[in-house]
C-alpha cells in the first residue's frame, strides 16, 4: 500500500517538475482550457433516456 502511495508522490513531482519548464503562455492556455471544461460540466446535466421507447 505504502508502494503505491509513492509511486502517486513521484508522478505528481514528475507532473509539477514537467510544469515548470513549460511557457507562461503554454500554462495560461491549459488554464483556460481547464476553466472552459470547469464551465461546461458546471452547466451540465444529466438525463436519463430509456433505451426502448415503448
Amino acid at each position: 500500500m505504502k508502494t503505491t502511495k509513492s509511486t502517486f508522490d513521484e508522478a505528481e513531482l514528475e507532473l509539477l517538475k514537467e510544469g515548470l519548464k513549460r511557457t507562461y503562455k503554454e500554462r495560461f492556455e491549459m488554464a483556460t482550457r481547464l476553466y472552459k471544461i470547469q464551465q461546461t460540466m458546471n452547466k451540465a446535466s444529466v438525463v436519463h433516456k430509456p433505451f426502448i421507447a415503448k
